[in-house]
């Protein structure tokens, strides 16, 4: 049986032993070390329409990496693209919808599958636009996010507001729409007009409201404000020069 394990305090690796005949794939270019009992492919998991949907859904690669322990047991190393946490989810009786990046490995048991997102979503959540991905069969799926995890529950009557760049990914059952930030605007004005000045103002910008009853799994960092500060601080430096 495979079994996975984040092992390391900061940007941990992933570690994967298996069993032989186990078969996992994981994002391309994840694979940092396995032993020679292993084999690794190129992988289109699901076939090429589903691979193209992936490609277009979450800006995953259109080839995965595929690892079989093919000649006895064996164990590997797999890291992330960016750096920071990982999180060791089951998957079967719930299932989890990804935000773009997110997916880093996953049993042979399991496929990311595509689900239409509505217009609104599509246009606003940064999300996957018109797709997301979603888990589906049974196993483990590990997900990574910029910066530390931390885990929410939404509970009925008590929905929750998170900033899109924030959310790792979430039970598929949640309801989850496109919202602004709430709160008096400070302008005077009133209704959805009122709302976005005050988004602007409070630099949150769109976000995402859940509700029903589920986790959610969110990180610490942003990873398009630390790209447009990271351009910043090169152009800055460049300047100096």
């Amino acid at each position: 049986m495979t079994v996975f394990n984040s092992t390391g305090d900061v940007d941990p690796f992933l570690h994967v032993a298996l069993t032989k005949g186990d078969r996992i794939y994981c994002e391309s270019d994840a694979m940092v070390m396995m032993e020679t009992t292993l084999d690794l492919k190129g992988s289109m998991n699901g076939g090429i329409g589903r691979a193209l949907l992936r490609s277009f859904a979450n800006g995953e690669s259109f080839f995965q990496q595929e690892i079989e322990a093919v000649r006895g047991d064996g164990d590997c190393l797999l890291s992330p693209v960016l750096p920071g946490a990982l999180e060791i989810i089951d998957v079967g009786s719930q299932q989890y919808l990804l935000n773009d990046g997110a997916f880093v490995a996953a049993t042979s048991g399991t496929q990311m599958k595509v689900r239409t997102q509505s217009l609104g979503n599509a246009l606003f959540a940064q999300s996957g636009g018109f797709f997301v991905m979603e888990t589906s069969g049974t196993g483990q799926v590990v997900v990574s996010g910029f910066g530390s995890l931390f885990q929410l529950e939404v509970s009925p009557g008590k929905d929750m507001i998170i900033d899109n760049s924030h959310v790792v990914c979430w039970d598929s059952t949640l309801r989850y729409e496109i919202s602004v930030t709430t709160g008096n605007s400070g302008s005077g004005l009133g209704g959805m007009l009122g709302n976005f000045v005050n988004s602007f103002k409070s630099g949150e910008g769109i976000v995402l409201r859940f509700s029903g009853s589920g986790k959610i799994y969110v990180c610490s960092r942003n990873r398009d404000a630390f790209v447009e500060w990271m351009k910043k601080e090169t152009s800055g430096t460049k300047s100096s020069r």
